[in-house]
């Protein structure tokens, strides 16, 4: 049987056009069956579609169901008891992610906390961690960046008494490209980096799917006395992350894309242990980021005393029927493995580009990286014609993508649950539909 490529590098399997080809693939795969723990949407016909859409809403894990019935009966069965049960008891139900949750962004436990949703969560790390002065405002941000990050990060600056519009620093790609390079954003910081006081970039581009060289930024910034933080919505259970060992000061994510965790699922929030176990740092307090021991002592403790690691930037109680489905999906992400789902996440990907190579010229353009180490899930295309039309034919195929004005679609085969033979009938859904959008 063919193998995956070791992480990090291209896969090397023998890529070919035909539909054999992707059925072979499909047997040499040795996370196939994770496919089976999930529920695939279908089209008019009872067949299987061709998901490709996880880096907009990832697939309900079938384990969910009955993680959230267990919850629901509890609450009937004990009422408020059900805080303290045995099993899952809501009082610490959070404490459940401490370890899988640090294992999939490669931090320690105690520094990643799953609560509220991604932008509240970079609005309370904001709170902490943006704290300008006249001579040193700036924050550095990519262009293009998600909107609700540019609106979160804009509210933040005109709440010191800033402009926007002179605060901002944009790394932008150069004329005529679509990727940011590494080397023009640290020749940035070197240029400017005394001007700011916080980098808030995104892991990956949630529109071309470029992964940024976290680990290269974050020290261009540290160089310069910067504050950094990542927003790792299209990052997180896509590629692999080490924010313990490159030093990011605060991350945070959304659990309802790569990470299965439903819609409007609980985020995630990082924040390293040089931060975590400094409690005179500032921060919006709420009780449940208070010291367990006194956090229901509310007239006897009028002053808040914050648990040491990320836990002490909690403001409210966990959701706990938002948050079953979410231990359902990271408990697979533990078996699985993040090395092994990036082997395949290359192949998948790697098989894609491929495919595309093989379309007529002219009709397409990939705008993610090629390289390896460049792309995760996600491989964006412009369509150069007729794009509204090319959407609407791919999804009469049974095809869900992704379509962002004026012109590109996302595509993201996540391992987990896609297979190369969704990646050949995308190809194939593409091609055609490319042939009547022209016509």
């Amino acid at each position: 049987m063919t193998s995956l490529p070791p992480e990090g590098s291209d896969p090397a399997f023998d890529f070919r056009p035909d539909e054999s080809c992707a059925r072979r693939l499909d047997r040499a795969d040795p996370l196939a069956p994770y496919r089976d723990r999930f529920h695939v949407p279908k089209r008019a016909d009872g067949e299987p579609a061709v998901y490709l859409c996880g880096n907009s809403l990832g697939l309900q894990p079938k384990a969910a169901r009955a993680l959230v019935q267990r919850e629901l009966d509890d609450w009937a069965a004990l009422g408020v008891e059900a805080h303290f049960k045995p099993e899952a008891p809501w009082y610490s139900y959070h404490e459940l992610f401490r370890e899988t949750g640090a294992r999939l962004v490669g931090a320690l436990p105690g520094e990643v906390v799953m609560m509220n949703s991604l932008t509240i969560n970079l609005h309370l790390m904001m709170e902490t961690f943006y704290r300008p002065t006249a001579g040193r405002h700036k924050v550095l941000v990519e262009q293009d960046a998600f909107p609700s990050d540019a609106y979160a990060v804009a509210s933040r600056i005109e709440r010191h008494g800033f402009d926007p519009k002179e605060a901002l620093v944009v790394a932008r790609p150069r004329q005529g490209e679509a990727l940011i390079r590494t080397e023009d954003t640290e020749a940035l910081l070197e240029d400017r980096g005394r001007e700011i006081a916080l980098v808030m970039m995104s892991g990956v581009h949630y529109l071309t799917g470029q992964v940024l060289d976290m680990e290269r930024i974050a020290a261009a910034a540290r160089r310069q006395g910067c504050v950094v933080g990542f927003d790792l919505a299209h990052a997180a259970g896509n590629v692999p992350l080490r924010l313990h060992d490159w030093r990011i000061d605060f991350a945070v994510w959304c659990s309802y894309k790569y990470l299965n965790g439903g819609p409007g699922a609980v985020g995630g929030c990082f924040v390293h242990e040089a931060h975590g176990n400094n409690p005179r740092l500032p921060r919006l307090a709420g009780w449940w980021g208070n010291d367990p021991d006194t956090r229901f002592q509310v007239r006897s403790q009028a002053q808040f005393v914050p648990r040491q690691g990320a836990d002490g930037w909690q403001v409210s109680n966990p959701p706990i029927l938002a948050m079953a489905p979410l231990l359902a999906s990271l408990a697979i992400f533990d078996e699985a493995g993040m090395r092994a789902l990036r082997a395949k996440s290359l192949a998948l990907t790697g098989y894609l580009l491929y495919l595309l190579e093989q379309l007529p010229g002219g009709r397409f353009e990939v705008i993610t990286p090629v390289a390896a180490e460049a792309r995760g899930c996600q491989v964006s295309i412009r369509a150069r014609r007729r794009p509204r039309e090319l959407v609407a034919a791919l999804a009469a195929e049974g095809v869900v993508a992704d379509f962002r004005e004026p012109d590109v679609i996302r595509a993201a085969p996540v391992p987990l649950y896609n297979t190369f033979h969704d990646v050949w009938r995308f190809a194939q859904a593409l091609a055609g539909a490319g042939s009547a959008a022209r016509g």
